[in-house]
């Protein structure tokens, strides 16, 4: 059962964040700030205007940033752009943000759940629990 938090809560860690181009693409990417609290390879959970969507962790020479972020942790994990849809890439086009805007990324469940909005905005958040671990463990096994 999910959690409703407004962004402007005491439990909510706001971080300023910036949209880039991912690598030679024109397509934008979330440069994750250094306080975040996930790692290279975690897949998240972006919550993007109530719909709410994974995202794999990447890192290149200048810190931890999300290429994309998708309707499941399969296709964060191996996302086919071609042929997956890219919500935040969606996200970016409807609010007319670009790489170099600023955004703000609220940390709503470290290393698992994120909710993302224009800076100055408030929004309420229906943050999800966290999958139970021996699930997890059976679904990871099956991926090997």
């Amino acid at each position: 059962m999910s959690e409703r938090v407004p962004s402007d809560h005491s439990s909510v860690t706001s971080l300023h964040a910036t949209l880039a181009r991912s690598g030679g693409t024109r397509r934008p990417c979330l440069r994750l700030p250094d306080a975040v609290a996930a790692e290279e390879g975690d897949v998240v959970r972006l919550l993007l205007d109530g719909v709410t969507a994974h995202a794999r962790v990447v890192a290149d020479s200048t810190g931890l940033l999300v290429r994309g972020a998708y309707d499941n942790e399969r296709l964060a994990r191996e996302p086919r752009e071609a042929d997956d849809e890219n919500r935040l890439v969606e996200w970016c086009d409807e609010h007319d943000r670009g790489p170099g805007d600023a955004v703000e990324l609220d940390e709503l469940d470290p290393g698992f759940c994120y909710g993302l909005r224009d800076p100055g905005d408030r929004l309420v958040y229906d943050v999800p629990a966290r999958p139970n671990q021996s699930l997890r463990d059976i679904a990871s096994s099956l991926r090997e």
